[in-house]
């Protein structure tokens, strides 16, 4: 790798051995992957993947002990992806013990993120992109990102740039204020190898058609054409939500970290079919394609007849429009059900910057009406328990039930079913 002379003392140890470690970590890690040359990291803030302080991670929070000790912090201020415990969960004594074990390292975990220069106590969602939270990259920003969910709308949505990296990958980049160049860093690796033509008879559910063009393309960049139909061509908050839960299917269910959306993300309105290599192939989505990738989930409860004791809906979190939106329309369905709360226990996540605005309106009141539960923690904190996991917990976020044992179900399901619908 070619270094430039500033880069070159740090390896050779100007700031000290842990600066040089720092260094020539990333150094190797972009050698890996063909990288010829350092970047500097551009965007204004940078973000943590890693939330939890779970102990069998304590090598992780050692090693920022030490990188502490030695008197490093991140260049950047920084969000984080959100906390995993929240005492309004429905839970019971012997859960609240487990958690207890699983997050042991907690509280010494946050103080080392206050310490690395985390923006503040509330910086903590996956959707640190939204406008309530602050941390949105502007289009061509370099990144230094691990969040499956948050890179792939980074990329896509904002133009920014940014790889799949990992937890530490991330933290270390922002700490030396570099990462290796290659993949959607460049614009090579920007273009796309995959068309994907949307040819459903109504507007695709966002999860469905995320999940779809992820198991298909796996790591690949898709070029969706015909989607512009359904969502339009303004990245609107309507569009923006739609995006997000895409994105963040497409990224769990294959490892998509980068698409692009006819007439609608950046890159696509700027180049057009000039994003799409020559050799791209072209995968076909209509209903009957939808419904069979939706059929092939598999039912991992112990009975798959069980009746769901709890429901997740938010993973990504929810933008305010989406909480404005479902408040509505779960107010709707009782009210035509001829009840007053959801049947279901039901929470409902988003950054804890989102909630603070939600709670300013009055849809905040019809949902605490409802019986919903708002939470900033993250879902999959709450699932990887083995006591929470053995409920029969229901959901409308394919990332939820990739990485867990929670069920999908649609949107328009989940509402259903909370409601008393399906009685």
């Amino acid at each position: 790798m070619k270094l430039t002379k500033e880069q070159q003392a740090i390896l050779d140890g100007s700031q000290g051995e842990t600066m040089s470690k720092v260094l020539k970590t990333l150094i190797k890690y972009g050698e890996c992957f063909g990288a010829e040359k350092l970047v500097p990291i551009t965007s204004e803030f940078g973000h943590t993947v890693i939330s939890f302080g779970i102990g069998v991670m304590s090598p992780v929070y050692d090693l920022y002990d030490e990188i502490l000790n030695d008197g490093f912090v991140s260049k950047q201020k920084f969000t984080a992806d959100p906390l995993p415990l929240d005492k309004n969960i429905p839970t019971n004594p012997l859960q609240d013990l487990v958690f207890k074990f699983m997050y042991k390292w907690q509280d010494r975990y946050e103080e080392q993120m206050k310490k690395l220069g985390i923006t503040n106590d509330k910086a903590y969602t996956c959707t640190n992109y939204l406008p309530e939270v602050g941390n949105t990259p502007k289009k061509g920003d370099i990144l230094s990102w691990a969040e499956s969910s948050a890179v792939v709308f980074a990329n896509s949505v904002l133009g920014a740039r940014c790889n799949r990296n990992s937890g530490i990958i991330e933290m270390m980049g922002s700490i030396a204020g570099y990462v290796p160049e290659f993949g959607f860093l460049t614009d090579e690796g920007r273009k796309a190898d995959y068309i994907v033509e949307i040819k459903t008879s109504g507007k695709p559910e966002a999860q469905l058609l995320g999940s779809a063009i992820g198991m298909r393309v796996l790591d690949k960049v898709p070029y969706v054409k015909g989607l512009d139909k359904w969502i339009g061509t303004e990245l609107n908050d309507d569009a923006i939500g739609y995006l997000k839960d895409f994105g963040a299917a497409t990224a769990s269910n294959g490892s998509v970290g980068l698409y692009h959306i006819d007439n609608l993300t950046p890159e696509a309105v700027e180049l057009g079919d000039k994003l799409i290599k020559k050799d791209a192939e072209v995968y076909v989505i209509d209903d009957a394609e939808l419904q069979r990738v939706k059929d092939n989930y598999p039912v991992i409860w112990k009975d798959p007849n069980a009746e769901p004791k709890l429901c997740f809906m938010g993973c990504p979190h929810m933008t305010l429009k989406q909480l404005k939106d479902n408040t509505a329309k779960v107010a709707e369905e009782l009210r035509k059900n001829g009840r007053s709360k959801v049947v279901i226990p039901t929470v409902w996540t988003a950054s804890p910057d989102v909630i603070e605005e939600f709670k300013k309106t009055v849809d905040y009141w019809k949902m605490v009406n409802c019986g919903i539960i708002l939470s900033y923690i993250c879902p999959l904190m709450y699932m990887n328990n083995p006591l929470c996991k053995i409920q029969p917990v229901i959901t409308s976020s394919n990332k939820l039930r990739t990485y867990t044992t929670a069920r999908y179900y649609t949107e328009a399901e989940i509402i259903s079913k909370i409601t008393g619908g399906d009685k």
